[in-house]
């Protein structure tokens, strides 16, 4: 099977610095059409890739992980852009709901080794469960958010899930996206108003105080150096190195070899 690596994706990548994140999307849509799917936390960022996937009226799929543990805020939030923006949300979970995996396993998240089990559990093992089924992949990952994303390229490998990571929002400032979500009236997460910077499974995610950091309410309780939970790859590792297996002719219309959708 041909290989597409970080390094043919160079000037690509180069090229979309000055897209928007709507002709990204576009882009993603011409070029993968069925083989697309969209990856939601229901957070700010993800939802406003929701939104302009329903502005462009695009037949995209939304992949939500459900672990099991999410906020009641969360879950209502999924249905709220589902009813109202009319997309289809294909949700994901675990094998074990947490009352089984916690009698096998014991309360894993209260270390840092086992919140890594836990996280891969309850987060990737559902996502890596449709591995396969996609050759791409639309994220909400922005580099205002810092840390390991502050580099983060519009273009990257998920290994895992054997496709192709596509950022709209890499280099989305925090001032475009309030002003994005504030002009479109962008359904969000009525959690953010009560403090939660960013929101994920209720055992582990709290408000942050004013002057923390943004990730400074995940896992709390174990430090630092918590700040991940694996389900985006380039949080995890330097994809400089890695590749990807696709169809010749996917790679072609990626690389633009063979595509009629140039921008």
């Amino acid at each position: 099977m041909p290989r597409l690596s970080q390094a043919d994706l160079s000037n690509l990548n180069h090229n979309f610095e000055e897209r928007t994140p709507e002709e990204l999307i576009q882009w993603a849509w011409l070029t993968f059409g069925e083989k697309l799917a969209a990856l939601s936390a229901m957070q700010e960022s993800g939802n406003v890739i929701c939104h302009m996937i329903h502005r462009l009226n695009l037949d995209i799929p939304v992949l939500f992980v459900d672990t099991g543990v999410m906020f009641q805020e969360t879950l209502a939030t999924r249905d709220r852009l589902a009813a109202e923006y009319k997309l289809n949300f294909r949700t994901l979970q675990p094998e074990q709901s947490m009352e089984e995996q916690t009698e096998q396993y014991g309360v894993l998240y209260l270390s840092p080794e086992g919140q890594e089990k836990c996280c891969h559990m309850r987060k990737v093992e559902p996502l890596q469960s449709v591995a396969g089924e996609y050759q791409a992949i639309i994220s909400s990952l922005r580099r205002a958010d810092g840390g390991r994303r502050g580099n983060n390229p519009i273009l990257t490998l998920d290994v895992e899930m054997n496709s192709l990571r596509i950022n709209p929002l890499a280099n989305f400032s925090n001032e475009q996206m309030q002003a994005y979500i504030e002009e479109h009236r962008v359904i969000t997460n009525p959690l953010h108003k009560q403090g939660y910077a960013t929101i994920s499974c209720n055992r582990c995610t709290t408000p942050v105080m004013p002057g923390e950091p943004k990730r400074a309410g995940r896992w709390r309780h174990l430090g630092p150096w918590s700040m991940y939970c694996g389900i985006n790859p380039t949080d995890m590792q330097d994809p400089t190195h890695n590749y990807i297996e696709l169809p010749q002719d996917a790679i072609n219309r990626i690389l633009g070899i063979e595509n009629d959708f140039m921008i």
